[in-house]
Formats: structure tokens, C-alpha cells, sequence
């Protein structure tokens, strides 16, 4: 695959939407959730794990030119330094 070119922005925009629009309802549920989700911002191809490192490196063989978007499944933000992450989903 050729490489395709976006801002960090770009990628956090395609992968949420991804993210909203189909992916959510599949894996938003009982022991996802805490996990990290790693979505290929291109393809929509995702994998989920404890740490978000196999997926990306799953992924990374298929397609060595992917721009990557990892979110914890359930939560307002993946990692906190110093303070608190909560819980969007119960």
C-alpha cells in the first residue's frame, strides 16, 4: 500500500469517526472494556488487547504504511499523568 500523508489531527478525526460510526456498538461491552483499541485510520481495520503493543504490531505486518489510533475502550482518555480517567460506560 502507498503511504498516505495526514496531520495527527486527520488521523484522530478519521479514527474516531470509525470509531462512532460502527466500531463502538461491536466492542463496547463487558471485558473490553479498560482494553486499548488500536484502529488503522485507513482501512478501519482494529485489534483490541491488554496494551494496544500486539495489535500495532498485528497490524503493522499487514500494513507497514498505516497510520494508527489507539483509544481505551470505555474511557475519556487512553493514559492520565497525574490525575484520574473516567469511566464513560458502565
Amino acid at each position: 500500500m502507498q503511504a498516505i500523508f495526514w496531520s495527527v489531527e486527520e488521523v484522530a478525526h478519521r479514527a474516531k469517526q470509525l470509531y462512532e460510526n460502527g466500531i463502538r456498538q461491536e466492542v463496547e461491552y463487558g471485558d473490553n472494556i479498560g482494553k486499548m483499541i488500536v484502529i488503522d485510520s485507513e482501512t478501519g481495520e482494529y485489534g483490541i488487547d491488554k496494551t494496544g503493543v500486539e495489535t500495532a504490531l498485528k497490524l503493522k505486518q499487514k500494513n507497514p504504511n498505516a497510520r494508527f489510533f489507539t483509544m481505551r475502550i470505555g474511557y475519556d482518555v487512553a493514559f492520565s499523568f497525574g490525575g484520574a480517567i473516567e469511566r464513560t460506560v458502565e
